[in-house]
């Protein structure tokens, strides 16, 4: 029974000292933050984009992504939102199955954001072999290797 206490005694004093010690800690983002709402709706029509992955990443202020990124998925009407962005460089990236890959940064400067982005159906991909130009002078040639003949 004595050895139960001391236990027991021991694991609640761990529990006090790690509880103290989360309490003692800091949150490393002490600035304003960010409502920030979104919609993606399809450029051609304006229908909301269902399923679509809203990707953040934050930007420092030499342009360069950090690290920590966060995933979003879209709802039935193409809305999603998030409350806790730091205020700066906010890049989004969008995703969705049967469009192009969608990126941006913004400026987050306010309580409150809302971003509407229209995605774009894919492009066809461009070729020089599908067109080519047709050349003002002939191609010049040379003769085939055996019909050459030494004089």
């Amino acid at each position: 029974m004595a050895r139960m206490n001391k236990f027991m005694v021991g694991v609640m004093l761990t529990m006090l000292l790690t509880a103290g010690m989360a309490m003692g800690q800091k949150d490393k983002d002490e600035g304003p933050t960010c409502w920030v709402y979104f919609s993606v709706v399809k450029d051609e029509n304006g229908k909301p984009v269902r399923n679509a992955a809203v990707i953040l990443h934050a930007v420092d202020e030499h342009g360069k992504q950090q690290r920590g990124d966060m995933e979003l998925k879209t709802d039935p009407e193409g809305k999603t939102n998030f409350d806790g962005i730091p205020y700066g460089m906010l890049r989004v990236q969008i995703i969705a199955s049967g469009f192009q890959t969608y990126g941006a940064d913004y400026d987050i400067k306010t309580a409150k954001t809302e971003i509407m982005i229209k995605l774009k159906k894919p492009q066809g991909q461009f070729s020089v072999y599908d067109n080519p130009k047709p050349s003002s002078a002939p191609a010049k040639q040379d003769p085939p290797p055996d019909s050459k003949k030494p004089n």
